[in-house]
């Protein structure tokens, strides 16, 4: 309105009704044209779900280590339009983040519902993995997941919330980030409480994160005792340059009553040290 600060009122009140068309015009153009709206709208029941790793939103690419890049992290999450997204090694004002919120700044650059699930304090703050829904989240739950007596072992945990589907479905959506030392002691210890927390539940589960196991691992072996992940020949994860390793994984608990529309890994090399993960699940009733 500061357009009209110099008008008169008759002349604010000709121009008013002309603009009201004109953002009438340009909401309806913007809803049009939102990537969200034109995908998955044929069919209800696909859920869109992307896993990423955001490196606390520091891109290695910039070998800075005191460079934060949110914006970037929101780009590339808003690129695959998700409805859930699982998110690890995110920074709660801490200092070598700058004392931003990474988990309040992307839910509300993307316009999404999230939970924050705190593993470490950390640099003056707090560290950890979130989830982002497009669909209204409750019951937020944090579980501490088990670890040997090595010192080098950070606290891990698993982090889950209740998503609210739009046709009143109710489904669970978890995201973790599994111990990173070569040994595997600490991953097969935590996979099979993972097992064991998710056993009854009576919801359908989705899990998605970092799991720092490749598909061939005695880890992933033990989590696929009781998920599905999204894939079987899945494409590398990390690194970003020339990948390798496929660690990041979107599954879902067996028995429940998903099938796998597609699985791809988001070749952007930038924001991150990992590339994202999206899985299309579709939920069947």
């Amino acid at each position: 309105m500061l357009l009209f600060i110099n008008l008169g009122y008759k002349q604010l009140h000709m121009y008013r009704k002309a603009y009201r068309h004109f953002y009438f015009f340009l909401f309806a153009l913007l809803v049009a044209c939102s990537p969200k709206m034109a995908i998955n709208k044929n069919n209800p029941n696909e859920i869109r779900v992307l896993s990423y790793n955001i490196h606390h939103a520091n891109p290695p690419s910039k070998s800075k280590e005191g460079l934060i890049d949110i914006e970037a992290i929101a780009k590339v999450i808003a690129s695959q339009s998700p409805d859930l997204v699982a998110l690890q090694e995110v920074d709660v004002n801490t200092k070598r983040s700058g004392n931003i919120n990474e988990a309040v700044v992307l839910a509300t650059k993307l316009k999404m519902n999230f939970y924050f699930f705190k593993a470490i304090d950390h640099d003056g703050g707090d560290y950890g993995v979130a989830i982002l829904s497009r669909y209204p989240l409750t019951d937020p739950q944090t579980y501490r997941l088990p670890s040997n007596q090595d010192p080098k072992a950070e606290p891990r945990i698993l982090g889950m919330g209740t998503a609210s589907l739009p046709d009143g479905r109710k489904i669970r959506f978890a995201s973790t980030h599994l111990d990173a030392q070569r040994p595997e002691e600490n991953r097969m210890m935590q996979v099979k409480e993972i097992n064991r927390l998710t056993e009854k539940e009576s919801l359908p589960l989705i899990l998605a994160g970092d799991l720092n196991a490749d598909p061939n691992s005695e880890s992933i072996k033990i989590f696929d005792q009781q998920f599905v992940r999204s894939c079987e020949n899945c494409g590398f994860t990390i690194p970003v340059i020339n990948p390798r390793h496929t660690i990041d994984h979107i599954s879902y608990k067996k028995g429940n009553n998903f099938k796998v529309i597609s699985h791809q890994v988001i070749n952007e090399t930038y924001a991150s040290d990992h590339l994202p993960v999206l899985a299309v699940l579709q939920l069947n009733r």
